[in-house]
């Protein structure tokens, strides 16, 4: 049995200047991407003080792992939240899976990517990377996030699921996928951004709680539906 996490009726859209938005996307980014760049900088400082090569060798071992780890976060940044591509291009959901797994999976969790090789509109793989990553924090202890694109081309509905114990979605983040909360801060922008791309895709998202995770879906909006603009509180960029 699940329960709808999504406003029951069309939602006003919460807005942000974009000089907010984009300072808020930012701090989103640096905050994934310091904590491997730290450990790089924390492997360099170990080498220059260690003469025993055991601790050099781990030292080695952190800088690697930590380089792959801040790798694979920009380049997940970049398809998730930059301007990849032209505008109007379309991306290989096979690249979007590539970096998906690249960032995701871990020994806890696993990517069930089960979406179908195709060339989408970018704003469409943005979505189902930026739903793919929401949907992995909800299992913080580790599970499964399930990945599935049904249909083609503009007429494609998105949907991801997380599997996992405990899972847990934060507090305000459904609404903010709908665009009906009344504020947003650089800790919750990823919902809203991803809200803000659903929009511009013409897809509606729906989130539901089910016994082991949560279930994103993203499909087209009904005409009727189109939601009507307002502007909404702001927190402070983090």
């Amino acid at each position: 049995m699940t329960t709808t996490q999504s406003p029951s009726i069309a939602p006003a859209l919460l807005e942000l200047a974009p000089l907010d938005l984009a300072a808020m996307l930012c701090s989103r980014v640096c905050h994934d991407v310091i904590s491997p760049v730290g450990a790089i900088i924390n492997g360099l400082e170990v080498l220059e003080d260690e003469s025993d090569a055991s601790m050099r060798e781990v030292a080695l071992d952190l800088i690697k792992r930590s380089a792959d780890g801040a790798s694979a976060r920009l380049q997940f940044c970049r398809l998730a939240f930059g301007a990849a591509g032209s505008v109007g291009a379309s991306i290989d959901t096979g690249d979007a899976e590539k970096v998906a797994r690249g960032l995701l999976e871990t020994e806890k969790t696993a990517l069930a990517w089960r979406a179908q090789r195709q060339f989408l509109p970018k704003n469409k793989v943005k979505l189902l990377l930026n739903l793919s990553q929401i949907a992995a924090a909800t299992i913080p202890r580790g599970g499964v996030v399930e990945v599935e694109v049904t249909g083609e081309g503009d007429a494609a509905s998105l949907k991801v699921n997380s599997k996992g114990a405990n899972a847990r979605l934060q507090a305000g983040f459904a609404d903010l996928l709908c665009g009906a909360a009344a504020k947003v801060d650089a800790h919750s922008i990823q919902p809203y951004f991803a809200g803000l791309v659903a929009k511009e895709c013409g897809l509606t998202i729906v989130v539901e709680q089910g016994v082991e995770g949560f279930f994103f879906l993203a499909a087209p909006t009904p005409a009727a539906e189109a939601p009507a603009e307002a502007t909404g509180q702001i927190d402070g960029a983090a």
